[in-house]
């Protein structure tokens, strides 16, 4: 008898997040959730991520009612999220305190499976969202950041396995943001993990499909015995995007796996989501082929073509190539930390600086902070001269402890600053909702009553012009824009930067 393979279905969450930008509205999401929730996946992606933001920054949706929705909406799936550790779903890290009940009220309002992950794999940095996941009974999924540099091997990622099932981990992922994760590594660190934590030990993997190799990598991890994939539907799928749900299912005919999904369910949620595609058109990735310079550069899709926009905005467009060979230099002066939000931006709006002002000439305040620490610990050593260079311009310490031991307890603090808002409901999720984003939060509270936002539009109307470059690029929570004036050459220049992802 076939062994059965789970699957997470991503178009809810990751899909639209890594192809139209994270836009899409809760109303064109509803029509589709009984098939989806009637498919048979193992679990369904709908929530973290990218969502909580733009759901506050564009959409005027409160992202606590989308949760509580999919809850009554998906009533026989097992609801996921991706949680950044101890930034949650911010872009600083967070006070033990406010993991604590961040995690809670996101049970309480619905999550089952709390994918948990650290941008530079720090194992310090997901430990406390682990533990309360636990507290709270649902499903925790530590999470390995995948990358590739002289210094992460099969064995460190079976280690970090390893560490993750004694915090009480339930299951593991591997998490490919940028479609690096080969057909062999991918057998050879399924199986590993295997061998070492125990066939029982559940085994996930996560492939975006951008360098055009990753379904093999699939195939691969499946016969190596990984229990559950993530894809998307085929209509929202590829590119930056994932591999398609209904590729897996036909490719696994004639094989010793199956996946128990109703075929039926799969093409009603193709062609609704198919429909509803050419209405975020000004949103979509402009990368839909395949991008193999990617196992290069390293930089994932969405940051290709983010970097791009800010060059141009600059008038520097001409200067791509030279900062995409910068980013790998730029990583290994930093350790070679994996790129993925926030480092991921850190990391290729400092390799802009690099190319514009010449080497080190400027820093920004978190690649300096990357540098010294505050992100947490790296593989490798930070070089020793940028390293200085940090510290001149933080005018700090470099640091070897948990980051997040630094930080005093702010739930007191947060709250009274949440509850004085015009707007604010007075619940411990608005609080939570300002504690992410404060100054988007703001705005939010005050026009919230307006009701939800859909930016979708009709195809058949006048094409609207390009989507404007900024710090949104749907591969995860928002940094704020950077405004700078530099002087070089005794001449000052004015420059904006949108960090990339």
């Amino acid at each position: 008898m076939p062994k059965t393979i789970d699957v997470t279905e991503l178009i809810l969450r990751d899909a639209h997040q890594s192809l139209m930008a994270t836009r899409m509205a809760m109303e064109d999401m509803v029509p589709a959730c009984e098939d989806i929730d009637k498919a048979g996946y193992w679990s369904v992606e709908c929530w973290g991520g990218a969502t909580f933001d733009s759901c506050i920054r564009f959409l005027n949706e409160d992202p606590w009612e989308r949760l509580r929705m999919f809850r009554k909406l998906l009533p026989n799936s097992r609801l996921q999220m991706l949680l950044r550790g101890q930034n949650l779903l911010g872009y600083r890290h967070y006070e033990d305190g406010v993991v604590d009940r961040f995690v809670d009220k996101a049970a309480e309002n619905g999550m089952d499976v709390f994918r948990v992950f650290d941008a530079l794999n720090d194992i310090r940095n997901v430990r406390r969202s682990i533990k309360a996941v636990r507290k709270a009974g649902k499903h925790a999924q530590g999470t390995i950041c995948y990358t590739v540099s002289p210094l992460h091997t099969v064995t460190g990622y079976v280690e970090m396995a390893e560490q993750l099932v004694d915090l009480g981990c339930e299951s593991i992922c591997i998490k490919d943001m940028a479609a690096l994760l080969k057909p062999q590594p991918a057998y050879d660190i399924v199986k590993a993990i295997k061998n070492a934590c125990g066939e029982e030990t559940r085994v996930h993997v996560h492939v975006h499909a951008t360098t055009g190799v990753t379904l093999v990598s699939l195939m691969k991890a499946i016969e190596a015995g990984a229990d559950c994939v993530d894809t998307a539907i085929s209509s929202l799928s590829l590119g930056p995007g994932h591999n398609p749900t209904e590729s897996l299912v036909e490719m696994l005919e004639g094989t010793p796996y199956a996946c128990k999904l109703d075929k039926a369910r799969l093409l009603k949620v193709k062609e609704y989501f198919a429909g509803i595609r050419p209405r975020y058109q000004e949103f979509l990735s402009n990368i839909t082929g395949v991008e193999t310079e990617i196992f290069d550069s390293q930089i994932p899709g969405g940051m290709i073509s983010n970097m791009e926009s800010q060059l141009k905005q600059q008038g520097a467009g001409d200067k791509l190539k030279e900062v995409l060979l910068e980013v790998p230099n730029v990583r290994k002066d930093a350790g070679y930390p994996p790129l993925v939000t926030p480092s991921s931006q850190i990391v290729g709006t400092q390799a802009v600086f690099n190319v514009m002002m010449g080497r080190y000439k400027v820093l920004t305040g978190e690649f300096a902070d990357l540098m010294l620490g505050y992100y947490g610990s790296t593989l490798g050593q930070r070089d020793p001269e940028v390293l200085q260079l940090a510290q001149k311009h933080a005018k700090k310490d470099a640091i070897t402890s948990r980051p997040a031991d630094l930080l005093k307890p702010e739930w007191d603090a947060l709250r009274s600053a949440g509850l004085a808002l015009k707007g604010c409901n007075g619940s411990d999720e608005d609080v939570l909702t300002y504690a992410m984003f404060p100054q988007v939060a703001q705005k939010f509270f005050t026009t919230r009553s307006e009701g939800p936002k859909n930016l979708g539009k009709d195809p058949s109307a006048k094409p609207a012009a390009a989507a404007p470059a900024g710090p949104d690029t749907g591969k995860g929570p928002v940094m704020t824009t950077i405004a700078y004036d530099v002087k070089l050459n005794g001449k000052t220049h004015k420059v904006t930067v949108a960090p990339a992802t």
